[in-house]
């Protein structure tokens, strides 16, 4: 910093702000700068810490309360129940008129239901909240097959309500990139 940046005993913080006109921050002379507030959470990790609040918080509020020490992947399952009550995707049953239509003509009383990929997304983060927050891989009851299953069977049942059939997305190939120009070159010559 040059010396017209001090001003009688303090000294000015913000240099090169886009703002111009030396509106920087004034800390007085001989106290520490406070220090920098934690970067901002990405939108993932975000969502993935407040998901692992809401589910503690439902353990929390279950009669007796259940301790995340002894959560087990029945816990687990009756949480994701739960939520769908707070859902917004119209899931058609069996008895419906519009069950397995894509496009329905009107509207009917079948229930909101969460989504799978929703589901399947939440899943994915409070399983890796739990290993964060000391939980070991081992026991991690968000990586248990029930929850697989669970998952499976509503991905293919709101498949079917839908009449839409679910597709897993295939793996692109990488297709055999030559090794050098010499092959090339000789491969050529061949010709």
């Amino acid at each position: 910093m040059s010396s017209d940046h001090h001003i009688k005993g303090r000294s000015e913080i913000g240099e090169g702000s886009s703002r111009g006109g030396g509106g920087g921050v004034v800390i007085p002379s001989g106290t520490q700068p406070t220090p920098p507030a934690p970067p901002q959470l990405s939108r993932y990790e975000s969502q993935k810490r407040r998901d692992w609040n809401t589910f503690g918080q439902y353990l929390k509020n279950q009669r007796p309360p259940v301790a995340l020490s002894h959560c087990t992947y029945n816990h687990v399952l009756d949480f994701l129940r739960y939520l769908d009550q707070f859902g917004k995707t119209k899931v058609h049953l069996h008895g419906c008129v519009f069950y397995g239509h894509p496009d329905p003509a009107g509207p009917c009383t079948c229930p909101l239901r969460q989504a799978w990929g929703s589901l399947d997304a939440l899943i994915g983060r409070l399983r890796a909240a739990y290993e964060e927050n000391g939980g070991l891989p081992e026991m991690n009851p968000f990586a248990s097959g029930a929850i697989r299953v669970f998952l499976r069977e509503v991905r293919d049942s709101q498949a079917k309500a839908r009449g839409i059939p679910y597709k897993k997305k295939k793996k692109k190939r990488n297709t055999p990139i030559l090794k050098s120009n010499e092959e090339t070159s000789s491969f050529r010559m061949q010709q």
